[in-house]
This record gives C-alpha cells, structure tokens and sequence, in this order.
C-alpha cells in the first residue's frame, strides 16, 4: 500500500518529513503555505509526500530562519535564485 511506496520511492508523509527537517508538523505547513517549500508528490488521497532533496530545502530553510533571517526575506531570495536559474 502507501508504505511500501514510501519505502520504495524514499518519500515520507508530513509528518515525517517535519521530524527529518528537524521542525513541527506545524511550521513544515506554515512552509509549505507560503511557498518556502513544496511537497515532491500527492497521494490520490490528496497527502503530502516529500523526497530527501524536499528534506533538505526543509532543512535549510530552518537554519537560516535560526540565523535571524524573516520567513519573508528568505521567500525572496529562493524566489530570486530560481528566477537565476531559468535566465
């Protein structure tokens, strides 16, 4: 079922993902919510799965927000780093 695919696939639910990025189930929503970090695939059920390099954005966005650094400010540096990337 889900599980194996999980297993397989390396993707975890929310939950697990929070744990692994080392923040609340709460604040990885809050992320997700403002488009700090985005869920690598959808069960047909709708739920949130996320891969090993969605850890690590989640991760990231941790330790800079720990730096001192506002949610908003770091939005617009990712948001400014992709617009890089597509030129």
């Amino acid at each position: 079922m889900g599980n194996e695919k999980q297993k397989s696939g390396g993707l975890v639910k929310t939950a697990e993902a929070a744990k692994a990025g080392g923040v609340s189930r709460q604040t990885l929503q809050y992320y997700l919510m403002v488009g700090l970090v985005e869920a690598s695939e959808r069960t047909a059920a709708g739920h949130q799965l996320f891969d090993e390099k969605a850890i690590k954005r989640i991760q990231l966005v941790k330790q800079i927000s720990d730096s001192g650094y506002p949610l908003r400010e770091i939005r617009e540096i990712f948001l400014q780093r992709e617009k890089q990337h597509r030129l």
